[in-house]
């Protein structure tokens, strides 16, 4: 098998919690009282554009939340996204010590807009660990489209074979196991240990 050489790696689901998925939207809300199905009618319409970075966050909230007057202000709202971005500490760890190693090189393939992803990469230190950020918010595409995966494979300009490629969705990996990357499913911090280490991946 040949050697493992780069490592691209999810965001939400394996080392983070997810950004603004239903959960999280859920919540939101929820803690400002507002309709979920009204919402999600809007969402969905700009979830694309606003993840591929084509509209910011002030318009999304503008036509998806405060179309109309509001008991609470935008900045509130944005606070309270932000503040659902929690740390996965058992696998940032793990990130971390194979970023130390120097032997792999460390990236990214995740869908986030623009102004979320910016905040999970400063507030996290995920520039101390990852040489490149392949976000769908920077390049225009998303998972599980084939062209964020090549992207990353012709910038990086890695052989699919030399990959790994951790995510917790089997959309997305299928994606990648069909270029030829190897793949790993994220569920738990040891279990992820213990994939890597089979693939000969480790400190």
């Amino acid at each position: 098998m040949p050697k493992i050489t780069a490592l691209f790696w999810d965001v939400g689901g394996v080392l983070l919690s997810n950004a603004w998925d239903r959960t999280q939207r859920q919540r939101a809300l929820a803690s400002f009282g507002l309709d979920e199905v009204e919402f999600d009618d809007r969402h969905e319409m700009l979830v694309s554009s606003f993840e591929r970075g084509k509209i910011g966050l002030a318009e999304y909230l503008e036509r998806t939340i405060f179309y109309r007057p509001r008991s609470f202000t935008p900045q509130q709202f944005e606070d309270c996204m932000f503040s659902l971005s929690q740390a996965n500490a058992e696998a940032l760890q793990i990130a971390q010590s194979l970023a130390r190693s120097g032997k792999y090189l460390m990236a990214t393939i995740n869908n986030e807009s623009t102004e979320i992803n910016l905040y999970r990469i400063r507030t996290f230190g995920l520039r101390d660990i990852f040489d490149l950020f392949v976000s769908s918010c920077f390049v225009g595409l998303r998972k599980p489209e084939e062209g964020i995966y090549k992207l990353a494979l012709e910038v990086t300009q890695r052989r699919p074979e030399e990959c790994c490629f951790v995510d917790d969705r089997v959309l997305n990996l299928d994606a990648a196991s069909r270029l030829g990357m190897h793949v790993i499913r994220m569920e738990k911090a040891e279990q992820l240990r213990q994939d890597l280490e089979k693939l000969g991946i480790g400190e």
